[in-house]
């Protein structure tokens, strides 16, 4: 084997082995699901779906208490915004 190819190969090597460590201590918010702030009460109502007229679900709402939170997201993009209506007649109501 020539040295070209064996410098290479142990370059690929470390990337790989640097990456897969990576990968193992950090990982996605899904795969630790309890290092986070210590929770209160969860609220697990069902939530009010909005599908827009390409077929897919943007917008959900649900109350919290006397409030009305609205999440709004676009396709399987990372980021989504939080709204919330105080006070919302449909969910003091209840």
């Amino acid at each position: 084997m020539s040295t070209r190819i064996r410098t290479a190969a142990a370059a690929l090597a470390a990337a790989v082995a640097l990456g897969a460590a990576g990968c193992g201590t950090s990982g996605t918010k899904a795969q630790q699901p309890y290092m986070d702030a210590p929770k209160g009460t969860i609220n697990k109502q069902p939530m009010d779906i909005v599908l827009m007229s390409d077929g897919f679900a943007n917008i959900g709402s649900k109350c919290d208490g006397p409030n009305r939170v609205y999440v709004i997201f676009h396709k399987d993009d990372k980021y989504g915004s939080v709204a919330v209506a105080p006070n919302d007649p449909r969910c003091t109501a209840r």
